[in-house]
């Protein structure tokens, strides 16, 4: 009740709500629309914009990808099991695999400014919903999101593909995943890209000794609750979920389309339990690595102005790593491959193409 009470209190419109100024790329014109016409909108143009259209809502400094960084992915589907996970692929199908996995609370959307420039390059680019998101499966109960299962739906997807090798990006609890392929299975990851989470083993010391860090951290023991933080996420067309976006990314980030494609993923029955249990699956089912020390050639993109994880937990994981290099951008946020788009797809081309 007291964190129901705080997130109420605490919250603030986002940027696309009605008595907002919204350009209407469609209409050509900049209006003020009532709540149902404005939310209607939205809705339409969640199925007929291009991917990685832009509502272009009020003055930022935030960076914007170009018309010709579109993306017109197909859809994949793969099998681990008895999961069946959605993905969305682009670029030519004999090019070298490029994975690129999501974090809490996105799902495939949120890499959607990099898959036509990855995919321009010459990679074929494989960005799944993660088991428990969006279109993919959603098998109840916790152990199911252990990092243990997460890892080896990546590790299916290399299958199934039939590559022996592939470059694998990932970002927050994504990029968890991704360090821990790279832990499990280094003869399967040619390269390694990490956005603004630590390695496993620095993230373990900073939750359980930073007091600061387990501040900020405070969602994941929250998250332990039974059913009171789904309600929270999904109460009053999940304003939770928007509101976390919106006050911990840099003004201009999401836009009133973003939040329309979230809240679609958000719907899917069981998705937002499915969402928080990979956090519970953290507490549980610990994850154990023979060898922590990463011999994948790794590159660690941070954003400065995190909400979320210290700067100091990136510098702390290259002393996991063989090969490593930290790039830093320090007016950027949690949300970097939203915030710096062009930027981030350019590092990650010029890393993947040296292999």
């Amino acid at each position: 009740m007291v964190a129901a009470l705080f997130l109420w209190r605490s919250w603030r419109p986002p940027r696309c709500f009605p008595w907002r100024r919204v350009r209407l790329r469609s209409l050509g014109a900049t209006a003020r629309l009532p709540v149902a016409r404005h939310f209607a909108v939205c809705q339409y143009r969640l199925y007929t914009l291009p991917l990685g259209a832009e509502d272009g809502i009020g003055g930022t400094d935030v960076e914007k990808e170009t018309d010709n960084t579109r993306a017109a992915p197909e859809s994949l589907f793969f099998q681990n099991g008895q999961v069946r996970l959605h993905a969305v692929a682009a670029g030519r199908k004999d090019g070298p695999v490029v994975v690129l996995l999501h974090g809490f609370p996105e799902f495939w959307y949120g890499w959607h400014r990099q898959i036509a420039p990855l995919a321009a390059a010459g990679f074929r680019v494989i960005v799944p919903d993660q088991r428990g998101y969006n279109r993919s499966g959603k098998p109840r109960g916790v152990r199911w999101y252990a990092l243990a299962e997460l890892t080896s739906d990546v590790i299916a997807i290399a299958d199934q593909l039939g590559q022996r090798k592939i470059f694998l990006a990932g970002h927050d609890y994504g990029a968890a995943v991704a360090w821990s392929a790279a832990l499990t299975h280094p003869q399967r990851i040619a390269r390694l890209a990490i956005l603004n989470v630590p390695h496993p083993s620095v993230m373990r010391h900073f939750l359980m000794h930073n007091k600061k860090q387990m501040r900020r951290s405070w969602y994941m023991f929250f998250f332990q609750i039974p059913f009171l933080p789904e309600a929270l996420f999904s109460a009053n067309h999940f304003r939770m979920g928007t509101w976390t976006l919106e006050r911990s990314s840099r003004a201009g980030t999401f836009t009133c389309e973003d939040f329309a494609q979230y809240r679609a993923a958000w719907s899917e029955p069981g998705a937002v339990t499915a969402m928080i249990d990979w956090y519970r699956a953290a507490f549980r089912y610990r994850a154990h690595f023979a060898d922590r020390s990463v011999r994948v050639p790794t590159r660690i993109l941070w954003g400065e102005r995190d909400r979320f994880l210290a700067f100091e937990m990136a510098v702390a994981s290259l002393r996991y790593c063989a090969d490593a290099k930290i790039v830093s951008f320090p007016e950027a946020s949690h949300w970097l491959q939203h915030e710096q788009p062009a930027r981030v797809s350019e590092l990650l081309i010029e890393f993947f193409q040296r292999s």
